[in-house]
């Protein structure tokens, strides 16, 4: 006899549980207006099935809490973290944080170049109401003595 186990893996979700399963994990991804999509077309193709949505949402806190929405934010997250990481080359990583500085600068230098154009704007907007108004109180002192 021997003490070695064999490991098997664990057996996949199959029938209607894992159908299920992929069901919810795909309406979660695109958030609670999918659920409320599907619940309505439930109600419309076949009531039962609109109904019994309904009260899983409910029962699930899927319809008042921010269950999705959350699960979008965390996997954006994750993905900001892993473009952090380091990738265990030291010529790569210099390259990108190298090139994610650049696009910073970039990034700075466009804001402030927006808000440069939007101050031009402003002040050709604020100059022109200025001579608008000039223009109306010439006219007006001037409209009484127009032979």
């Amino acid at each position: 006899m021997t003490d070695a186990t064999t490991h098997y893996p664990a057996p996949r979700q199959q029938g209607v549980a894992g159908w299920f399963a992929r069901a919810e994990a795909w309406l979660d991804d695109r958030g609670k207006g999918a659920w409320i999509v599907a619940t309505v077309l439930g109600f419309i193709f076949a009531w039962p099935v609109g109904l019994a949505l309904l009260a899983y949402m409910i029962w699930s806190k899927r319809m008042f809490s921010g269950s999705c929405a959350s699960r979008r934010q965390s996997s954006s997250r994750h993905a900001f973290r892993a473009a952090m990481k380091s990738s265990g080359n030291s010529a790569f990583d210099a390259y990108k944080s190298e090139t994610l500085r650049r696009l910073e600068d970039e990034q700075a230098s466009f804001e402030a170049f927006l808000e440069r154009l939007r101050e031009a704007k402003d002040k050709a907007e604020f100059d022109q109401f200025m001579e608008d108004r000039a223009r109306k109180a010439r006219d007006e002192n001037t409209g009484g003595e127009t032979a």
